[in-house]
């Protein structure tokens, strides 16, 4: 095993790193992104992690690849399996990159970091509940209805119970201020409406969804948090903690067969499907399935039986290769089915621009 530079051949995943690494250091991780870089550059292509990652079957970008990593190491470092590694971890000051390396090689040329490369990370971004709730306002503030949650890619659930967080969004305040946890988006633009927000029911879809009350998948979602965002860290944790009270519905499955079987008008609420840095991941016969579903089932709705598809999402470019900086909140509401842009806002839900 080489700790120095090694100068690796190219491959998808190599680039895929460095892409991840510039997204990190736009997102606030520069210690993501020197540990994203580092293995782009100096990871040895002959351990089994090298090959693994080198000969990737898939679209590594799709995969989010890299942040398995990430998330592998981070967990390793949690659980006091890589102490030299941890000793360089945040909070202590940024590292010079040859000292993190002589500490990351070893550990990436073992086995520990490999089953992590079998599952997608899972952040269950609760701020992302900052953004939403706007949306979901919006819905309640023009129907006059209680609201059936419906979240395709729900994670551990965490974005399940919006109303169980406290919020400042602008001027307003909403949402439960005594939890002990208040989401308060850097906010630009008027407020959102200032309406009742009352759940009727609630209940989400995952493929491998994580139970909040199994100590060993906390600690996994926890893990995919970057380190040096100790602000995310403590507050997906009282998240954890206020949605394992009690929990909501999870269904594990594929989100086109749960909206196939869950998805229809009822009078007296409005029903509402919402996803958050979800859509993108589902396969195109999944999006496909999905869509026209909601098409189908919403030319069926009415005033009293609404229909509401609240979308926080990347923004695919005009060739469809890649996303524009900032996600997307869209609300299409039946029956008129009119589809409008609400808000633009950071994937992690730090900065919201209200645009309704």
């Amino acid at each position: 095993m080489m700790l120095g530079r090694i100068s690796p051949p190219d491959s998808p995943f190599r680039a895929h790193a460095r892409w991840q690494a510039h997204w990190c250091t736009a997102l606030g991780s520069p210690f993501t992104a020197q540990l994203c870089t580092l293995v782009a550059d100096r990871l040895d292509p002959a351990t089994p992690l090298g090959r693994r990652l080198d000969s990737w079957p898939g679209n590594p970008q799709d995969d989010a690849l890299m942040l398995r990593v990430t998330g592998g190491l981070h967990a390793l470092v949690r659980a006091g399996k890589a102490p030299a590694l941890a000793a360089l971890y945040p909070p202590a000051p940024a590292p010079d990159p040859d000292a993190l390396w002589a500490a990351l090689a070893p550990v990436l040329a073992g086995k520990a970091i490999l089953p992590w490369l079998d599952s997608a990370p899972q952040t269950n971004e609760v701020a992302r509940s900052g953004v939403l709730v706007p949306g979901f306002l919006t819905i309640a503030a023009e129907t006059g209805l209680p609201l059936a949650l419906l979240e395709l890619g729900c994670s551990a659930g965490l974005n399940l119970v919006p109303d169980r967080y406290g919020y400042r969004l602008g001027t307003l305040e909403a949402g439960n201020p005594d939890c002990g946890l208040r989401i308060h988006p850097v906010w630009d633009g008027a407020d959102p409406p200032a309406a009742p927000l009352a759940i009727e029911s609630r209940a989400g879809v995952d493929l491998n969804p994580l139970d909040v009350l199994n100590p060993a998948e906390r600690s996994r979602l926890l893990a995919y948090v970057w380190p040096d965002q100790p602000q995310r860290l403590e507050r997906m944790a009282r998240a954890i903690a206020i949605t394992a009270e009690d929990m909501p519905e999870i269904v594990k499955g594929d989100a086109a067969d749960f909206v196939e079987a869950r998805v229809k008008p009822r009078e007296g609420v409005v029903t509402t499907v919402y996803h958050s840095i979800a859509f993108q991941y589902f396969p195109p016969e999944t999006q496909a399935r999905i869509t026209a579903h909601m098409e189908k089932v919403g030319a069926r709705a009415t005033p009293a039986a609404p229909l509401a598809w609240l979308r926080f999402e990347m923004t695919p470019s005009a060739d469809g290769t890649d996303h524009a900086d900032a996600p997307t909140l869209r609300l299409k509401l039946w029956p008129t089915g009119e589809d409008r842009l609400l808000a633009r806002a950071h994937p992690h839900g730090k900065l919201v621009q209200w645009l309704a």
